[in-house]
């Protein structure tokens, strides 16, 4: 399958390595991995069909080999285990994976410290030096790293962790408020909830929870972040609840993980599962299957950067096996993502997904044995992997494979990207397909490419309402596309409701209460242009087609 100029680009500015050139990359991948299946492996990742998450594309058949995406670090209320966790980071990040931490655990500014007779600076504080770490180590030389801080919405920091980033700062985190229970049956009531330290446990504080609310939904529409996980939903359904809390995510938040868990990623490219105007649903059952074995042996391969990692690892044998394409599939199925007919047709593939792919766990259990601690698991029978699906943002790797990403609806019909050092242009090719029978194609194309969208143009209707892109679509609909597919997920959702400008914090505080009532993990928005340097802009003056 031949590589977009894009893709070629973002391969050999961060993917191949030296003297390699395109054509050895998905064979390397597939000789490294080393199964009966890797011819499959080749065939389904060379013909653009599926491809594993990017560390496996960078590092298989490499010295370093380290091929899962997804860490969680515990972080304990001492130096000593907040700048060992530090290390570890570092060496993950050198890898190319990204990390996840929950801050709760330490002591909150102002407490005392045991044996000094000093007071202690607080989570915030150690993000910040998280941070400063992340920024001197660049991910296996290629991309700077990636992290996740969660705080609970109980810890008395909470609101100085809500406005960290409001001066610019924390550069390499996403940070989220985790929710349980508890506050959202004070929120429901009007009343305060309690801030609790948790160093002893003891009431520190009470704050009225919609002051918290607010202020949440105000910093998101400044800054995007914090983003919120309903930890209490994420425990639930955790499908190991006999080895304890799960407390942190990784960067994006679609992967919740114990402590030194590792998470190994792949998506298959749905649109390429349209045929003639109809999902091929034997090629998608097919693709699953293989998705499964492929992900399954990497976890025998990979070369984990630390014991406890590999440990968790191979006791665990977590994977998640997702979708790119989704929007370019509703695309070819004449299908408007912000319709009915979109949700049921989510619901449809992930069901199939989560159906097939189960069943060859339970297969490759049967075959090779179960993961270690399924006594502690959820599961009754054989069952080789303790979680199988997951929704990631394949932000790379829908790039390589040419076509939307994730599940998210078109950004733009035309966008400048922020790509290897260069700005990219990019068109999307199903639209400039669809326009070019109508009369004078090449002037609306034209005026397509500069708005990045189809809603003032002079198309029919039905047109317009199937390339309507992400900040056209409702709020809601987003929040019900999300919902649809973590029905049928192990893991969770990455999905971003994009918002326009003129969006407002009441909006995004409605926003997280429907994914809540809806039954998501998390939820995550962004107001367009709230960053100074968003990797994203709509319209493209310089695109041109041909």
């Amino acid at each position: 399958m031949a590589l977009t100029e894009a893709a070629e680009l973002l391969l050999k500015a961060r993917y191949l390595n030296a003297n390699e050139n395109p054509a050895h990359l998905f064979p390397r991948v597939a000789d490294a991995v080393n199964t009966g299946n890797t011819g499959e492996f080749r065939r389904v990742m060379e013909e653009l069909l599926f491809l594993p998450n990017s560390p496996t594309l960078m590092n298989a058949g490499t010295n370093t080999g380290q091929l899962s995406a997804c860490f969680v670090l515990p972080v304990e209320d001492s130096i000593e285990s907040i700048f060992r966790t530090m290390g570890h980071m570092a060496l993950i990040h050198k890898s190319g994976g990204g990390t996840g931490f929950s801050f709760s655990r330490i002591r909150p500014k102002g407490d005392m410290v045991n044996m000094t007779a000093g007071v202690a600076s607080g989570p915030v504080s150690f993000i910040e030096v998280f941070d400063k770490a992340t920024e001197a180590v660049k991910q296996g030389g290629r991309r700077r790293g990636a992290n996740m801080g969660v705080l609970s919405c109980h810890h008395p920091d909470i609101r100085e962790f809500v406005s960290s980033k409001k001066s610019g700062g924390l550069r390499n985190f996403n940070i989220s408020v985790g929710f349980d229970t508890a506050f959202f049956d004070s929120l429901r009531a009007g009343k305060d909830f309690p801030l609790v330290n948790p160093r002893d446990g003891s009431a520190w504080s009470e704050i009225p929870a919609k002051d918290l609310w607010r202020e949440i939904a105000e910093q998101a529409w400044a800054t995007g972040d914090p983003g919120v996980l309903f930890m209490d939903e994420i425990n639930r359904l955790s499908t190991l609840p006999g080895m304890g809390p799960i407390e942190a995510t990784n960067p994006c938040g679609e992967q919740p993980l114990l402590p030194y868990e590792s998470c190994n990623l792949g998506s298959i490219n749905l649109s390429r599962c349209v045929k003639r105007g109809e999902l091929d649903e034997g090629m998608l059952t097919d693709l699953t299957r293989t998705g499964v074995d492929f992900l399954d042996a990497i976890i025998d391969v990979n070369r984990f950067p630390i014991p406890e990692i590999q440990e968790m690892n191979l006791s665990t044998r977590k994977i998640g096996l997702g979708i790119m394409g989704f929007a370019d599939a509703l695309i070819k199925l004449g299908i408007p993502y912000e319709s009915d007919e979109a949700l049921q047709f989510a619901g449809r593939v992930m069901s199939l997904i989560q159906e097939v792919g189960h069943e060859r766990s339970r297969e490759l259990g049967a075959e090779k044995g179960s993961f270690p601690t399924i006594g502690k698991s959820t599961y009754s029978g054989e069952m080789r992997n303790s979680t199988v699906t997951t929704i990631a943002p394949t932000g790379s790797l829908h790039i390589i494979a040419d076509t939307s990403s994730g599940i998210e609806p078109l950004f733009a019909l035309a966008f400048q990207r922020q790509m290897a050092g260069r700005t990219v242009p990019m068109v999307n090719e199903l639209f400039v397909q669809a326009v070019s029978t109508l009369p004078r194609a090449t002037d609306l194309i034209h005026r397509a490419m500069v708005e990045g969208s189809a809603r003032n143009l002079p198309i029919p209707d039905d047109m317009k309402d199937l390339f309507r892109t992400a900040p056209e679509i409702s709020p809601e609909l987003h929040v019900r596309m999300q919902a649809a597919f973590q029905k049928y997920v192990d893991n969770a959702v990455s999905k971003t409701v994009n918002l326009p400008e003129n969006a407002t914090p009441e909006d995004i505080a409605r926003i997280y209460e429907l994914a809540r009532s809806l039954g998501c993990k998390g939820i995550t928005v962004y107001r367009y242009n709230s960053k100074p340097d968003q990797v994203l802009s709509r319209g493209c003056e310089v695109c041109r087609v041909d």
